[in-house]
Order: structure tokens, then sequence, then C-alpha cells
């Protein structure tokens, strides 16, 4: 009995450990940037220039801000997945600029030449809203799409929830990181979130139009996580299940290009 007793308290102490571990180590689980040098010179077809964002707190975010050709339409405010930096992420603009879109692409703290680390949710969101705010001068709203991939579906649902832009889309997005983590590790209590990204809060505030899509292999967010999402919103909002699709490469997915053409005619 003695020797159990003494099994189990060790046990308690390794999980007490993990769970302070998962806590104290959230940033390096959950954001994984490549970071560039000050000088690097970025190598895309077409027109583009580099923009800088500066946050609440001082520090400078860096952009992308791809230009199509005239007449142009409006623009794609791009928010990224949780790994690489613009260098990689740069390689999706093309499939929006032949659509008649401008498309800004936004380095988060510590990835690629933005300035600084995430530390926060708060701070994290703060960033996004800062770069659409320096944004609004140039784009009437009405003829700005928000879009979120991966970890950046929850920050565009937010931004489009505290503004008015014409459309959001969000690929592969997650009902909250709280979900996520129940998903992936079912041991781990959900107060240990620091970045909850509840999705499913900020999502049924967004008056634009909404569209989903997801692919239904997605090994990382569960497809489940959508059907959640769209179940909150209106009649009108949309999803679009990518047969066979996984997590990555949704852009490069002929359905994908399919759906978006459509959804951006008229635009």
């Amino acid at each position: 009995m003695k020797f159990l007793a003494i099994l189990l308290a060790i046990a308690a102490a390794l999980y007490v450990l993990v769970c302070l571990l998962l806590y104290f180590q959230q940033e390096r689980l959950l954001f994984f940037p490549d970071k560039l040098p000050a000088d690097y010179r970025f190598r895309f077809p077409g027109r583009f220039e580099e923009r800088w964002v500066r946050a609440a707190d001082g520090t400078r975010l860096h952009g992308l801000l791809f230009q199509a050709d005239e007449p142009r339409k409006g623009l794609i405010f791009y928010l990224h997945g949780n790994g690489g930096a613009l260098d990689s992420w740069g390689d999706v603009a093309p499939i929006y600029t032949r659509l008649g879109f401008d498309v800004f692409l936004l380095d988060y703290r510590g990835y690629g030449k933005s300035e600084g680390r995430i530390s926060s949710e708060a701070q994290l969101l703060g960033d996004a809203d800062a770069a659409y705010r320096q944004l609004l001068p140039e784009y009437p709203e009405a003829k700005t799409v928000v879009l979120g991939y991966s970890l950046g579906t929850g920050l565009a649902a937010w931004v489009a929830a505290r503004h008015h832009p014409g459309l959001l889309i969000l690929q592969a997005p997650y009902y909250s990181m709280q979900d996520m983590a129940r998903s992936h590790y079912p041991w781990v209590p959900g107060f240990l979130v620091r970045y909850p990204l509840r999705t499913y809060q900020v999502l049924p505030q967004v008056q634009a139009p909404v569209v989903l899509f997801h692919g239904e292999q997605d090994e990382v967010i569960y497809p489940g996580s959508s059907h959640k999402l769209r179940a909150l919103l209106p009649a009108t909002a949309e999803l679009i299940m990518l047969p066979g699709a996984g997590h990555n490469g949704m852009t490069d997915n002929p359905q994908y290009q399919r759906a978006l053409r459509q959804l951006l005619r008229g635009e």
C-alpha cells in the first residue's frame, strides 16, 4: 500500500511539473518563427513593397504589400499560420493578385524582420489590429477581405469583429485554442492555455459575410472545429469542406481556388 502511495505521489508530481512546463513554455509550443536579417531581400514575381507597422508599445512589425494590376478590386488582409516568415508565406500572394486584389501579409513579433517576441494574446491581437488600422486610409473597408490561415484565423475573426470588412475568409479555423488543447492533450486543464483565442466568441459578432474552408483530412485542426463554428453563424455563411485535403497547402488546392474565384468575382 505504501509503495502504491509513493507511485501515485511521483505520478502527481510529474503531472504538475509537465503542466508547469506547458504553461511557461507555451510560446515555444505554439509559435515557430523564422527570423530574417534586416537586409534580407525578398524575391517574388510581380510588384511588392515592404511596409512597417508601429505597434502600440512602439515595436516595429514588418509586412509585405503585393500589388495587383489595374484596375484593382480591393485588399486581401492576410494573417498567416504559426510557422515560417514572409519569405515563404509571400508565395500565396499571386493567387489573389491574379484576381485583382492587393495583398498585405504581416509577420508577427519575432517572425521575419519583425521586432520583439510574442508574450501575450492581447499583444498578438493588438498587433493585428494596428496593421489593419494602418491600411484603412488606403483601402475602403467594403473592398477589404480579411483572411486568416490556421493560427491566423482566430486573429482574423477578432479583427473582422472589431471592424467592417467586406468579407471574412477562414482557412482551417479552430473553435478555440483551449478546444485544440483538449483535442491533442485531453489531460491538460483548459485554464493552463494562455492563448485561448476563442474564435467561437468573436465570430458571431462579425457583420461581414463569412466563408470557412477546411480540409476533410486535416491532421492538425480537426474538421469538426469548422462545423461547430458554422453552427454559430447565420444561414448566409458558408462552410466549404475540401475532400482529401490536409492542413497544409490549402491555397494551392484546385477546389479552394475555384471557390475563391467565385467568392471574389464582383468584389
